[in-house]
Order: C-alpha cells, then sequence, then structure tokens
C-alpha cells in the first residue's frame, strides 16, 4: 500500500505516488482510445464502468436491446487481459447452471467412480449478466451472494473467486413481463446503476457505417491483472479529507424521508432513502475517478458527478411520486442543488 502525506489544507502525493498516477493517467488514455476502435461513443459509460471496476464495485447498466452493452464488456474485458464470460438469465436459470455442479467421473482402469465439481460461468474475471431481472431470486441471489463475498460454496467446499472480480448485469427497461424485479436489499450490492441512452445522430451514423464494413478491428491488452489489482489498491490508498466525507454523508442522508432536517419534497415523494453503502461507495467512486483524471485526493466535484449512478437504485419513491411523474433523478438533482458543500 502506497504511503501519502497530508495535512488539513494540502495533500503532497510522494514521488512514488506521482508516478504511479502517471502510470495510471497513461494506461486510462490508452483504454479509452483502444475502446474507440470498436465502441463509439457512450463516453461517460465506459468511464462510470472503469471506475466501478477499479474501485471494486459492481454496475448494473440499465439499457433497451441494441446498445452495444456485450460489446462494451467484452472489449474492455480484453483491453483489461481478464477472463470474459457471458449468461442470458432466463427464467429456467438454476443456481447450479451459474455457480457450477457435481459430476460422478469414473477411472476406467480401476473402475472406482469420484465425485469431480465442474466450475460454472460465475469462475471468471468479468461477468456480463444479461437480463438479470428474468431469472428467479434463488439464481439472482446466487449471483449476488459470489458479488457481495468473492467466494463460491458448493456442498461443503468454498471456492475463492480470481481477483479482480467484477459484475455488470443489465435490466431492459421496457419489458417488465415475466420477470422478477431485484428487491432494495439485492440492488444495493451493485455500486452503480448507469442509464445507457441511445447515442446521438452523428455517433450513431459513425456506429453503423463502421460496424457495416469489412469488420471489428482487434484489440490487444494494454494492462496485465497485477496492474490492475495495483490501480485498485493506489485507489483504495487516496486521501479524502473530512469535509468531502462530509458531503459524500450528507447527500446520501438528504435522500431519507422522516429525518429533523429531511427536506419537504422528500417527505412528500421518497419512501426510503439510501443506506450507509451509499455514502461509502460515492467516497470509492470519488477516489477512483480522481486517480483516472490524475489526482490524488477526492473533491466534492467527484461526489456530485457520481451522485446519480450511486443513489437512482437506493430511493424507492412512493405513489404519490409515480402519480405526478417524479423520478429518482429528478430527486437527487434537487438534493444536489439543496446541500452546500461543507466550509471545513
Amino acid at each position: 500500500m502506497l504511503e501519502h502525506h497530508t495535512t488539513s489544507n494540502t495533500i503532497d502525493p510522494t514521488a512514488e505516488e506521482l508516478k504511479a498516477l502517471a502510470n495510471i493517467k497513461d494506461i486510462h488514455k490508452k483504454i479509452m482510445s483502444e475502446i474507440g476502435k470498436v465502441f463509439i461513443g457512450q463516453t461517460k459509460v465506459v468511464e462510470q464502468v472503469l471506475y466501478a471496476l477499479l474501485a471494486g464495485g459492481h454496475v448494473l447498466l440499465i439499457g433497451v436491446p441494441g446498445l452495444g452493452k456485450t460489446l462494451l464488456v467484452n472489449s474492455l474485458a480484453r483491453l483489461l487481459n481478464l477472463f470474459f464470460k457471458r449468461v442470458q438469465f432466463t427464467p429456467d436459470l438454476m443456481p447450479t447452471d451459474i455457480i457450477g455442479t457435481e459430476i460422478i467421473e469414473e477411472n476406467t482402469k480401476t473402475g472406482e467412480r469420484a465425485f469431480r465439481f465442474v466450475k460454472g460461468p460465475l469462475f471468471t474475471q468479468i461477468l456480463l449478466a444479461d437480463e438479470i431481472n428474468r431469472t428467479p431470486p434463488k439464481t439472482q441471489a446466487a449471483l449476488l451472494q459470489a458479488m457481495q463475498e468473492r467466494k463460491i460454496t458448493s456442498g461443503n467446499v468454498t471456492y475463492d473467486l480470481e481477483e479482480p472480480f467484477f459484475v455488470l448485469a443489465t435490466q431492459n427497461p421496457i419489458e417488465q413481463e415475466g420477470t422478477y424485479p431485484l428487491p432494495e436489499a439485492q440492488l444495493d450490492r451493485f455500486m452503480f446503476n448507469v442509464k445507457m441512452e441511445y447515442p446521438p445522430v452523428e455517433e450513431e451514423v459513425q456506429m453503423v457505417r463502421f460496424t457495416t464494413g469489412k469488420g471489428l478491428e482487434e484489440l490487444s491488452p494494454v494492462v496485465s491483472n497485477e496492474q490492475i489489482n495495483e490501480i485498485q489498491k493506489v485507489v483504495r490508498s487516496v486521501p479524502v479529507s473530512e469535509r468531502v466525507v462530509r458531503y459524500a454523508v450528507s447527500i446520501a442522508e438528504a435522500t431519507r424521508p422522516g429525518r429533523e432536517k429531511s427536506f419537504d419534497y422528500v417527505n412528500d415523494y421518497v419512501t426510503w432513502g439510501a443506506g450507509p453503502r451509499a455514502s461509502q461507495y460515492l467516497v470509492l467512486g470519488a477516489k477512483a475517478r480522481a486517480v483516472l483524471q490524475g489526482r490524488f485526493y477526492a473533491a466534492c466535484e467527484d461526489i456530485r458527478a457520481l451522485a446519480h449512478s450511486v443513489l437512482r437504485h437506493r430511493i424507492m419513491l412512493n405513489f404519490s411520486a409515480e402519480a405526478e411523474g417524479i423520478t429518482t433523478d429528478e430527486i437527487i438533482d434537487r438534493i444536489i442543488k439543496s446541500i452546500p458543500e461543507p466550509k471545513n
């Protein structure tokens, strides 16, 4: 773990930290340049996926089919030199289909039989869980346990998952028939909820021209497993001032109705607000954003930039909000405008 020197008002990175920051910034530039060869536009989505991965979190990606979610994750896996698997979640998918199962193997020479565990697709480093809300709660729980604990238990044996382990789960915001919506407690396991919007016209024109041509370019890895693990350690070591921590907690606290200082619009439209994990992810995300921008300190600006992605799946609106067409993003907008940065 890198050491750092801080005072109450200034942050003075060591020579080692400055070298690490420069190296990370160079890697970040290469990743964004390379991924642009096959994945047109959606820069903000790519950035937020990288923030979550380097902070050790997971992402829930909301978007209609055809926006390139699989291409994005597959491309990142190749650039980051990580194992990648994709699972299409369906109503008949069982926990053993993703965890793995034990089979009986017979030794052809001795005739002896023994159980052997065959690993499922969860044993990877980057997993694309396509349409996670289309599978029953038992299978969702098996995936979310692996996300939280980085371990998988089959029978009496517990297996460690290889680090880094990153899950990007997708949901289609249109078709809700025949789905199993994730409970709030399970949604809370995701660091970010990222909305993938339709691309601007010019980006779509460029995308269509590119993808209907000779074919996609081959991507080469720009970073190793060891480097990713080291970057994750650097992200964790980034100092955060008391002022920034208090700002993050104040924003998360402001989403909770029925508190002493709750805003009227929160009391009117929100049933449940974000828990303490939201504050933690705001700070962790701010650290990752700072590092990728070449800074060895997190700022209130980083908290604001990630507030929507961290909070939108942690706020439950009531019937009044739905009846009036109020969205969680609108509530978050008002909270950001209402909460001033702490002076000290």
